[in-house]
């Protein structure tokens, strides 16, 4: 019979009931159970050994903070009287209006478009700071190009009155712009990823694999800096592009290493549409706060206007799985020839950025253009940045690069054609990819998409959600059929 459990709230973000009954916990376990999408191509899932789900609520009742309100309506319903014991640490944040003046003492670098001019905050920018100044936990949604790492930097400077600040991104190319950012607002950070390790600092730029290396390292002995070296006096973590990371690995080190941290913001580009990685960034960092789309930054002349255009290769070819059709796509010579082709008359109008999904179409793509360059995860990241900054003066560059490379992250406005190869049907690829294109610069304020695909099957219905996810995002878009034979 329902009477009065015990609700623990361990931390900021872990939370335990005690002496609930078996039923209760089982429809709480079954209501925060959400199934992935990769479970029918398990063979435990096929043969019914596994349920093929992954579940935020435990049978021994833990579950998170942020999913109270999922679980709460079952309690009530069933009667129960819930007596609430807070473990946390209180905190009483107290931060200043943000203006579009807040940093206007500081001018911008060297090299940026608005060079030597005092940064001006738009409009948009300060609402998504003092939006999360007014909530501790949640996520903005907010477009590529909308300057986010200036957004993380002003809100780590206010929070020195406080204590330390971590920033976690997904890529060591992100590290350095973010760090940029930091460092033109005096702030006294450091990085923490690859082969440099700067720690001690009052803000910290990590990328999430290194911090997982660190906590790997230092349980197995191999080190002696362990996670107090991260966690010590720390009063935010602020995590960009937070569909980046794995949705588990992100959620281990929230709710793990990072759980007694009080203020725990997350930006991105793209909210993940997946129900089990969208409910693991809510448990990880909160609620979806704001959502500012790319259309919207178009409209306020912020960022490029584009339109794609689709180049669907008219392949006769038939084969039982993806991964063989998409090899027979991204190798097949003949067919290459003729992309090459076609890329170099593209590159005649402007600087070309081309993504594509493996390293081999990559380098044969390379082999047919002449002066083209090509940059993969092997090249040092030194490296990739003097071909990113060679755009700023280049007008007829091409540049080949893998989409885990280039798609998040790196700063390129003068890029006047963006060539997506075989994109395929994940939402935030194809609209983190595009976002390398849209970015404004001085001599440009449009930027045309090509979407190179296939009529073969698996192409032909991954091209069918591209056009949806264009027509959720306002970009205009055509298709073209293209015989190469």
């Amino acid at each position: 019979m329902p009477g009065i459990c015990k609700l623990e709230i361990r931390d900021e973000v872990n939370v335990k009931f005690h002496d609930l009954d078996a039923s209760t916990r089982r429809r709480c376990e079954s209501k925060l159970k959400y199934l992935l999408p990769y479970a029918y191509h398990v063979p435990a899932y096929r043969l019914g050994r596994w349920d093929g789900k992954v579940g935020f609520f435990t049978t021994a009742g833990g579950t998170y903070l942020n999913l109270l309100d999922r679980v709460l309506p079952i309690l009530d319903e069933e009667g129960w009287q819930i007596e609430i014991v807070d473990q946390r640490t209180p905190h009483d944040f107290r931060f200043p209006e943000v203006t579009e003046d807040t940093f206007a003492d500081t001018v911008w670098p060297k090299g940026h478009p608005a060079e030597g001019q005092p940064i001006v905050l738009r409009d948009y920018q300060v609402e998504c700071i003092n939006r999360f100044f007014a909530t501790p936990q949640g996520v903005q949604e907010i477009a590529t190009g909308a300057g986010k790492t200036l957004i993380t930097a002003g809100m780590s400077k206010f929070c020195e009155p406080y204590g330390r600040t971590l920033v976690i991104v997904p890529n060591k190319d992100l590290v350095k712009q973010t760090q940029a950012d930091y460092v033109n607002l005096g702030l006294d950070v450091g990085v923490y990823f690859g082969d440099e390790k700067d720690l001690g600092h009052t803000h910290t730029i990590a990328t999430w694999q290194s911090i997982n290396s660190l906590l790997k390292r230092f349980k197995d002995g191999a080190s002696a800096v362990g996670p107090d070296a991260l966690t010590d006096n720390l009063v935010a973590v602020i995590v960009d592009e937070v569909h980046m990371a794995k949705a588990d690995v992100l959620r281990q080190l929230l709710t793990g290493i990072f759980a007694q941290v009080p203020l725990r913001w997350g930006l991105t580009g793209t909210v993940p549409k997946e129900e089990h990685e969208y409910i693991s960034l809510i448990a990880s960092l909160g609620e979806v706060l704001h959502r500012l789309q790319a259309s919207e930054l178009q409209d306020l002349g912020v960022l490029s206007n584009c339109h794609v255009k689709v180049l669907q290769f008219d392949d006769a070819v038939s084969y039982n799985t993806y991964q063989e059709e998409l090899t027979y796509l991204t190798t097949n010579t003949t067919r290459l020839d003729t992309l090459a082709a076609t890329l170099l008359a593209i590159a005649d109008t402007g600087n070309t950025l081309v993504l594509v999904d493996r390293v081999k179409c990559g380098e044969m793509l390379v082999e047919r253009m002449p002066d083209s360059v090509f940059v993969s995860g092997a090249m040092k990241s030194k490296d990739r940045k003097e071909e990113y900054d060679e755009v700023a003066t280049a007008d007829s560059k091409i540049i080949v690069a893998t989409y885990g490379v280039a798609a998040v992250g790196i700063n390129i406005p003068r890029i006047f054609n963006l060539v997506l190869v075989e994109p395929g049907k994940s939402f935030v690829r194809v609209i983190q990819s595009i976002g390398r294109g849209i970015r404004k610069a001085q001599d440009k304020d449009f930027v045309q998409i090509w979407d190179v695909t296939s009529t073969a099957k698996f192409a032909k219905r991954h091209l069918t959600k591209r056009k949806k996810f264009y027509d959720e995002a306002n970009y205009p878009y055509e298709t073209q059929k293209v015989k190469y034979r």
